[in-house]
């Protein structure tokens, strides 16, 4: 295109400076023949020849002066035509003759293709022969000169090929157009639209590729691109499903570490909790276990009691004045918890709607979230467990059916507690009176002479037998019996101190340890104990001598009675024996020689065993 261009320039170039100079040439040669045909005017007319003869003679010569390009004509000074190379045109007025009316000198003017030369005739030379010559001019010479062929031809030839260089041009600018249309525009859109495609997502489209240009190459190189982001995103599709199958199998193992923690917990709780028996102990390994592993930092157990009503036994953090406090069922969380035997979860105890209601159970929080789990077991509900947290809505669903699991583990091994307590119980405790057994009571004894040999303080033995209890069994029945052992033993119980031990050794018989007692001081309780029991109206018998039940007691003390448990045991037996012969009803102290009874006579290994004393003494 530039060197189109520089063409265009250069040929329009030279053809303008063709055009000036073929002009300019032929103006020069039109004056000049113009001035040598007014110097032929002037040259003088032979003798005996026509006037300007010498003119009609150089223009007739061969050499034709005036060839077929010029035109010459001689005018008058009205215009009309005067000799002209075609004599038709004689006397006729010349198209020229509009300029004669402008006096002056020779005049020319050249248009594209000629030049015309007006030019006046006439001097004073020629007054010989036209009079006034010097004055006026005596006629016009008219000389139009043609531009020569072969210079029309070279700027004809140089205006073609400026028409010939533009029209190559326009078909140079219509081929590159085209070409560019075939050759770059339409590769380019179809690897213009494809690029979009795959910009839009769809990396299976493919540009085309045919050829060996720079666009092939491109498209080649597009395609190959797209081949290995196709081979990529297969690459990224298998990872992405690799990484989600990895990611349920991380999401599974998550979820079974979470359960294997749980079950760990549960375990350990349920190893914590079964490791022992006793109640007390129990809860203080629940208050201590559950909010460690749990991070509750707010914890309390309740328990039913025996107005069935639920009490609180243990909290975390500590705090005694929280003990103790009762709720009826149904009342605050807990109670409806205990109520509904299922788990009451208040997301923020704040709110309003959420019914909230926990008297007495730490001071309320602003905000917080409070689980109250009952534990349930066989359908009785044994307790509550209340958790509670100061951030709202901070348990899980998760945490929730833990809890309830840990409250299931919690309630087993309360009932395992409660049993054993009352398994113990009935172990170390008479069924039919309510105080110790006689297992309890020698644990106890043995206790009571520890502690007086190593601090040197009386211990003093109350041995107690109702009189005539086989007669009112004979006479009343059993059951009669059993409630008068039952009446005595209350009113006994109802007498002594807490630090004292009331225990039913056998039959109808009781002792009672007095612990750090002298001998006078026990003589002195135990006959309250006799005139209480005499005094009493809910043991009146018609069926006993004198209408009521009274009771026989034997007193002795360690050591001054007797150096060991044994021993000490005997002397208060055989003081029971010596009320008994004294006549029932009575107190005696034990006094050397007493030991000598029936029993011993009888050659008894244990004489303070009940059944032996009671054949004794019948």
């Amino acid at each position: 295109m530039p060197g189109l261009l520089a063409a265009l320039l250069g040929l329009g170039h030279f053809w303008r400076e063709a055009r000036l100079a073929t002009r300019d040439a032929t103006h020069d040669e039109a004056l000049v023949l113009a001035e040598f045909l007014g110097a032929a005017f002037r040259l003088p007319t032979p003798a005996g020849a026509p006037p300007h003869s010498p003119v009609a003679a150089l223009l007739g010569a061969p050499s034709r002066l005036i060839d077929s390009t010029a035109e010459l004509n001689v005018l008058s000074p009205d215009g009309h035509i005067r000799w002209s190379p075609r004599p038709r045109e004689v006397g006729q007025r010349h198209p020229a003759a509009a300029l004669l009316t402008q006096p002056g000198p020779q005049w020319a003017r050249s248009d594209a293709h000629q030049t015309e030369v007006l030019r006046p005739l006439g001097d004073t030379s020629c007054e010989g022969c036209h009079p006034g010559a010097g004055e006026k001019p005596v006629g016009m010479l008219h000389l139009r000169v043609a531009e020569p062929l072969v210079h029309r031809e070279l700027t004809d030839a140089l205006g073609g090929a400026l028409v010939a260089v533009l029209v190559l041009g326009i078909i140079l600018i219509l081929a590159i157009g085209v070409s560019l249309h075939f050759f770059l525009t339409r590769p380019l859109r179809r690897l213009t639209a494809a690029m979009r495609r795959a910009e839009e997502g769809d990396l299976l489209v493919r540009a085309e590729a045919g050829g060996t240009d720079e666009l092939a190459r491109l498209g080649s190189a597009f395609n190959a691109m797209l081949a290995r982001l196709t081979s990529m995103k297969v690459e990224e599709i298998d990872t992405h499903r690799d990484l989600q199958v990895t990611k349920s199998k991380l999401s599974a193992k998550e979820e079974l570490e979470e359960r294997m923690a749980d079950l760990a917990l549960l375990f350990d709780v349920a190893h914590s909790l079964n490791s022992t028996l006793e109640l007390s102990e129990l809860l203080t390994r629940i208050t201590q276990l559950v909010p460690e592993r749990l991070h509750i930092p707010d914890f309390s157990i309740m328990l039913v009691n025996a107005d069935g009503q639920l009490e609180v036994k243990s909290t975390f953090p500590a705090d005694p004045k929280l003990e103790g406090v009762a709720f009826q069922v149904g009342e605050g969380c807990c109670g409806r918890a205990a109520a509904t035997q299922r788990g009451v979860y208040v997301p923020d105890v704040a709110e309003p709607s959420s019914g909230f209601t926990q008297r007495g159970l730490r001071p309320e929080p602003d905000q917080g979230a409070m689980l109250c789990v009952p534990m349930v077991h066989t359908n009785s509900v044994l307790g509550v467990l209340n958790f509670r947290r100061p951030e709202v809505a901070s348990f899980a669903p998760e945490e929730l059916e833990l809890l309830t699991a840990v409250a299931d583990q919690v309630a087993t091994a309360v009932k395992n507690a409660l049993l054993h307590t009352e398994a113990v119980r009935l172990t170390l405790t008479d069924p039919l009176t309510g105080v110790p057994n006689r297992r309890h009571l020698f644990s106890r004894l043995e206790l009571e002479v520890a502690r007086s040999q190593r601090f040197g303080t009386p211990m003093s033995i109350l041995m107690v037998d109702i009189d005539h209890f086989k007669k009112l069994n004979d006479a009343e029945g059993h059951r009669a019996g059993d409630e008068a052992l039952r009446r005595v033993c209350d009113t006994l119980r109802g007498r002594v101190r807490k630090v004292d031990t009331l225990a039913r050794y056998g039959g109808e018989e009781f002792m009672l340890v007095l612990s750090n007692v002298s001998k006078e001081d026990a003589f002195d309780v135990a006959e309250k104990l006799r005139r209480a029991v005499a005094e009493s109206p809910l043991l009146a018998a018609p069926t006993q001598p004198g209408g009521h039940i009274t009771v026989s007691i034997g007193v002795a003390t360690l050591p001054t009675d007797a150096p060991a448990q044994d021993t000490v045991v005997d002397c208060a037996d055989a003081a029971l024996y010596a009320s008994k012969r004294g006549g029932r009803n009575r107190v005696t102290s034990y006094a050397p020689g007493m030991e000598v009874h029936p029993n011993r006579e009888r050659g008894l290994s244990k004489p303070h065993d009940p059944s032996a004393a009671q054949v004794a003494k019948a």
